[in-house]
């Protein structure tokens, strides 16, 4: 298994992290898996967002609904209203399609890593998932 990373392809055993660098979680995040020993390819969530079918492949493998992919303390998730979208039954295409416009829409961070795709940073999960 590989994915995308601008032109680049990772391969299964590699770490992407795609980050927001002025977030503090992401910050957070990027200090735990430097604190840990764990490398990692670095993608800026803005400079290169995610596209649907990348969002669609982490979904599945995360298991995930696709409202956990969404932003939802940012400022354009609420600026467009995406709580009521997705509430009054948003097809899980149209969803990732929308996701797919802007970064900042985008929950951060995320990890892919092999099979397994975290959104969001609890330290636990990462502990199990890449330790």
């Amino acid at each position: 298994m590989s994915a995308r990373l601008g032109g680049a392809v990772l391969m299964a055993t590699e770490v992407l992290f795609i980050e927001y660098p002025k977030c503090s979680t992401c910050k957070k995040a990027k200090k735990w898996l430097d604190d840990h020993g764990v490398s990692y390819f670095d993608r800026h969530i803005v400079e290169d967002n995610p596209q649907a079918a990348e969002i669609a492949d982490w979904q599945e493998r995360s298991g995930l609904p696709v409202r956990r992919f969404f932003n939802t303390s940012g400022m354009k998730y609420r600026e467009l209203g995406v709580k009521a979208k997705l509430d009054a039954g948003m097809s899980d295409e149209d969803a990732r399609a929308l996701l797919a416009t802007d970064g900042m829409l985008v929950k951060r961070p995320i990890v892919v890593a092999g099979d397994t795709v975290l959104v969001g940073f609890r330290e636990a999960a990462w502990e199990a998932a890449l330790l």
